[in-house]
């Protein structure tokens, strides 16, 4: 529902406000608190609650979690790096051994 509400608001173009919201607020996801949040982000309220509930992104969802499988991405944060999967919280000094390592590769 909170992938939903996040889409919902893109569509009054307020994604990034949500997505903070969200993030900033979790674990309080349910629809009530979700509808909450629109309104405190001035959404039209009538029109978000009906695009939560009528699962109107629905599609989009599934095909985002089915990309997500296809490419095992099942844990967050997860990060591709020329595509080394690299999952987890790492510090700065993690990720510039990765990239060195693949800015030094025959051919890259």
């Amino acid at each position: 529902m909170a992938a939903e509400a996040s889409l919902a608001a893109r569509d009054q173009g307020k994604y990034w406000e949500m997505h903070d919201l969200l993030l900033s607020r979790s674990p309080k996801l349910d629809r009530a608190s979700l509808i909450a949040y629109a309104g405190e982000l001035g959404l039209d309220v009538k029109k978000f609650t009906a695009s939560i509930d009528g699962g109107d992104h629905a599609k989009e969802i599934d095909g985002d979690l089915k990309l997500a499988e296809t490419i095992d991405l099942f844990n967050t944060p997860t990060f591709y790096v020329n595509g080394q999967q690299v999952i987890g919280e790492r510090p700065f000094e993690y990720f510039k051994k990765i990239i060195d390592e693949q800015l030094h590769q025959p051919g890259k």
